[in-house]
């Protein structure tokens, strides 16, 4: 699959743009694990224009990440056009995504991001402004609809792709569903299928084993994967997805520092560790070990462990790596205990 010249091989795995998720760290990590190419944290168009710091500090990217995607969302064509320049002189990108899908009420409940599908000449406007703008490619990601009755995903396909877009990511749920019930992906599919459609399309929702990624190349015909949620305290899921696309293939099982045989419990304990010192090693020691923090608490790894709950909570207060890294090192014999149910 290529975005123009950026050739991200067959049947490739992407990290979903996710606030408080995927900064750089993280994505160094699952670009490490077989993730293909990564998005950023999303970022307000109208805060970049105002220059916020907190903004600006989440378009640094570094070469070890790309191919990475910085995405902005803004309902105000100027504003994203503006902004889309700023992130291309800033972080020089490989490629800039607009966000019309998130579907959390302080963004699309004030007609940005999902609430876009509301509107869409406007999503049309913000895309061409954008896409006239950089010199680099420009993607969509975007929903089925605002509702059930309104699930406008395939003409709308068409429209942005005239507007210039080069990829188009769709989550198969609408708006309205919010994260509940299961993601459809025959729309994605029909999308894919639509003789018209010119340009990669990448799949989105309810991907969390090997087998779900295989299933939505398979089955849906999609261009590429993108993977959200299931990463939570959970990084390895793109190897376990490579590994069940590529069998042949074992070209990510040694990049974790590790004695311990890869997809074991002890690697995987070994791979959160990573991510506390790539996190760590990019911010500070108190910041790094916060943002992991979600990560720990989430993760797969601990569930059904007896007893667990002041274990969790000591490794949520710990604010060094080295007394992290002990509570951790103290689970390591209950990893292949009998769990609970």
């Amino acid at each position: 699959m290529k975005i123009r010249s950026i050739d991200l091989g067959d049947k490739p795995l992407l990290l979903a743009p996710m606030e408080d998720v995927t900064d750089i760290g993280f994505r160094l990590l699952c670009r490490k694990l077989g993730a293909s190419m990564v998005y950023s944290e999303f970022v307000a168009a109208d805060a970049l224009v105002r220059m916020v710091n907190k903004s600006l500090q989440k378009l640094t990217v570094c070469d070890e990440e790309r191919p990475v995607v910085i995405q902005i969302y803004g309902k105000d064509p100027i504003a994203c056009r503006d902004a889309a320049q700023i992130v291309v002189e800033t972080a020089h990108p490989d490629i800039l995504d607009l966000n019309f899908g998130c579907p959390v009420k302080r963004v699309a409940g004030k007609g940005a991001g999902a609430g876009m599908l509301q509107n869409v000449p406007m999503m049309l406007e913000i895309t061409k402004a954008v896409v006239d703008a950089v010199n680099i490619p420009v993607t969509v990601k975007t929903r089925l609809g605002w509702d059930n009755d309104s699930k406008i995903i395939v003409p709308l396909a068409e429209q942005l792709q005239d507007c210039g877009i080069e990829a188009l990511t769709i989550h198969g749920r609408t708006r309205a569903q919010m994260y509940t019930g299961s993601a459809d992906w025959t729309l994605i599919r029909d999308v894919k299928q639509n003789p018209r459609m010119r340009i990669p399309i990448i799949g989105n929702g309810d991907l969390v084993t090997g087998d779900d990624a295989v299933r939505a190349f398979s089955k849906f015909g999609v261009d590429a994967a993108m993977v959200g949620r299931a990463t939570f305290g959970r990084p390895w899921v793109f190897k376990e997805m490579h590994d069940a696309l590529h069998p042949e293939e074992h070209t990510i099982d040694s990049v974790i520092k590790s004695d311990f045989p890869v997809m074991s419990n002890d690697w995987k304990l070994d791979v959160l560790k990573e991510q506390v010192l790539t996190s760590v090693a990019r911010i500070d020691e108190y910041r790094g070990i916060l943002h992991v923090r979600r990560h720990l608490a989430a993760s797969p790894l601990f569930k059904g462990i007896p007893d667990f709950k002041q274990t969790r909570i000591a490794m949520l207060r710990a604010e060094t790596v080295d007394e992290l890294f002990s509570i951790m090192e103290q689970t390591r014999p209950m990893l292949n205990a009998p769990r609970c149910d």
